[in-house]
């Protein structure tokens, strides 16, 4: 058990000095990323905390997307209270706010645990809003109108085949990517007054931010990968 925990561990740190991690981060998130039709909900889907990485990465792209498209309703999902203006939900609703998207378009589920449970709770949510909007009642098991997934890039793959294994016919997704710094990070240890016998790491970029960052992918890709599994065998996609 020890070798081969050993050689996992091994071949993660030999992958993370590569570009792989990268790439097969990104190749779940572009896999079923884009918009083919204008939506009609814009659904932020709810990951940690807020504040919180996920969270305001997640609402940002939100306010972003409702911003292109002022027609549609935003849905915010998250487990929560949402008679506590505190909660996480909220305070997600309350960002969306902040950053220009009229409450009046915002929707919230309060709900769902986990993704397939946020997805038939939408379908239902979206269609007891149409039948409000338009007091004709639609078909309950499928949903026609065009939807958009906002969601961390590593799980957008496993939305958008959960909301249409729900039922949803149009699912398209937005990935949340984060911006790459484009200044300069290079430093000389010796200009900066750094012990001479300690290497000077100060250019190599790799070492001091990549490895690390993509150690951090291997393991987000690793769980995504079993959630991946789990729900097919649950089939939930």
């Amino acid at each position: 058990m020890l070798i081969f925990l050993g050689s996992i561990s091994l071949i993660l740190i030999i992958l993370a000095f590569t570009s792989a991690p990268f790439w097969i981060r990104y190749n779940m998130a572009t896999a079923k990323s884009g918009i083919s039709v204008t939506p009609e909900y814009i659904i932020v889907l709810g990951g940690g905390g807020i504040p919180g990485e996920s969270g305001l990465m997640r609402t940002y792209y939100g306010a972003i997307t409702a911003a292109q498209f002022p027609t549609a309703k935003v849905i915010v999902t998250l487990p929560g209270d949402i008679t506590d203006s505190l909660s996480s939900v909220n305070r997600m609703k309350q960002e969306l706010i902040v950053r220009g998207v009229s409450p009046e378009r915002i929707l919230v589920e309060d709900s769902g645990a986990n993704t397939r449970a946020e997805a038939l709770m939408i379908r239902e949510l979206i269609l007891r809003d149409k039948i409000t909007d338009t007091d004709t009642k639609a078909p309950m098991h499928h949903s026609p109108f065009p939807i958009l997934l906002i969601t961390s890039p590593e799980h957008l793959y496993r939305a958008v085949l959960t909301f249409q294994k729900a039922g949803f016919r149009q699912v398209d997704g937005v990935p949340t990517f984060e911006q790459d710094l484009e200044s300069d990070l290079g430093f000389s240890s010796r200009r900066l007054g750094g012990r001479a016998w300690v290497p000077d790491v100060g250019e190599n970029i790799t070492l001091r931010y990549r490895f690390w960052n993509y150690l951090q992918y291997e393991f987000i890709i690793l769980r995504e990968w079993v959630a991946i599994a789990y729900y097919w065998l649950m089939g939930w996609i």
